[in-house]
């Protein structure tokens, strides 16, 4: 089978790994820090907070901005769950406002009609690599007081006007994911300009413990160490992050190749009428973590199947979250944007990762091809 996604794992990867195996360091140590110096350097913020995975980051990324019962949080339907999920362990609330038609990004218009008073956060997802329109999206949160959080999840390496993702809101969650630009196998990193933000996320991926005698209330001695707040363990390896520490030097090839790979699907589709090929946003350059395709004409139900017949293990991004039993039985079952479910009755994600080779595209695009005349 042809993946959707796959890592990219090389043997300096390998021997970067080996080596803190054979350290005095397995968990939080050096390379940690080291990890997180390079994420930030690379994006443009001053700090960066590893953690055990995105959805940690997004879980932590709320508490540090004080979301709690009855404060609501405006995200899009057309994500993984955990970019609401994240609201609802804080104990607030997710509204869900409609996706654009051509970016499958959230609207900033519909943003604008769900806010109410009860509105804290927005917490914009950027959807397989595509920067969302972050000038509307900073201009809605200026004029109503609102935290921005970005999910990046798929957006490591994407570009907004010149600017990385990761250097323009409050804070920035990014994912380690096997399958995106870069891995650690499981793990997530925050990044902020904020110093106050910061502490609040070191303490909290770490049991809100702190060893700071600057921060403690007091100091008994070199053993002491204090609970300053409620936290959990959401800690990174040092193990994972030699490895993301090694990927960090790959990331620009991983991009290159991967914007190969969708020029390649662009001009292979461009005439093909039952296909919609991904837009990307003026004055942006998307990361191509997802290459999204919606079938016209077709029951994609049939065309997914058959896909996956022919040896091309496709996936669909996403469901909407509102859609899921759980979401259902709490309050969701009313809740409706007609953009996005018609873009998800359409949608299919074909392979891309840089480990995908021509042959291997040419076989897609063909197979694609024949099954959507």
């Amino acid at each position: 089978m042809i993946p959707y996604g796959r890592q990219t794992i090389e043997e300096d990867d390998i021997e970067e790994v080996v080596k803190v195996l054979k350290s005095d360091f397995l968990t939080t140590g050096p390379k940690v820090a080291e990890f997180e110096r390079a994420v930030a350097e690379y994006v443009g913020a001053k700090y960066a907070v590893a953690i055990s995975n995105d959805t940690a980051a997004l879980h932590a990324a709320c508490h540090a901005a004080g979301i709690g019962p009855g404060d609501e949080v405006i995200t899009t339907p057309v994500t993984f769950a955990a970019s609401a999920n994240c609201v609802l362990y804080c104990g607030g609330t997710p509204v869900f406002a409609d996706i654009d038609p051509q970016t499958y990004n959230i609207d900033p218009e519909d943003i604008r009609r769900k806010i109410t008073d009860k509105t804290k956060a927005i917490i914009p997802v950027h959807l397989a690599g595509q920067p969302c329109d972050m000038d509307a999206i900073h201009a809605i949160a200026k004029e109503h007081h609102l935290i921005v959080i970005e999910d990046a999840a798929h957006a490591l390496g994407s570009e907004y006007k010149g600017r990385r993702i990761g250097s323009m809101s409050d804070m920035t969650t990014f994912s380690f994911h096997p399958v995106k630009p870069i891995t650690t196998g499981e793990g997530g990193m925050i990044v902020t300009d904020s110093e106050e933000l910061y502490r609040k996320l070191v303490l909290f991926r770490s049991h809100g413990i702190t060893r700071d005698p600057d921060l403690m209330t007091r100091n008994e001695g070199p053993w002491f160490y204090q609970q300053l707040d409620l936290g959990y363990n959401y800690r990174m390896t040092d193990i994972q992050c030699a490895l993301g520490c090694s990927q960090m030097r790959k990331l620009d090839r991983f991009l290159a190749r991967r914007r190969e790979i969708t020029k390649r699907y662009d001009e292979a589709f461009a005439d093909c009428a039952n296909i919609v090929t991904p837009y990307q946003l003026p004055e942006t350059n998307s990361g191509w973590h997802l290459y999204i395709i919606q079938v016209k004409n077709h029951d994609r139900k049939t065309v997914f199947e058959q896909l996956r017949e022919n040896g091309i293990a496709v996936n669909v991004h996403y469901i909407p979250v509102y859609y899921h039993p759980y979401y259902q039985e709490h309050g969701y079952k009313e809740v409706h944007c007609p953009v996005a479910e018609e873009v998800y009755s359409h949608i299919i994600s074909l392979p891309v990762y840089p480990g995908l080779t021509d042959e291997q595209q040419d076989t897609v695009i063909e197979t694609v091809k024949r099954l959507t005349k």
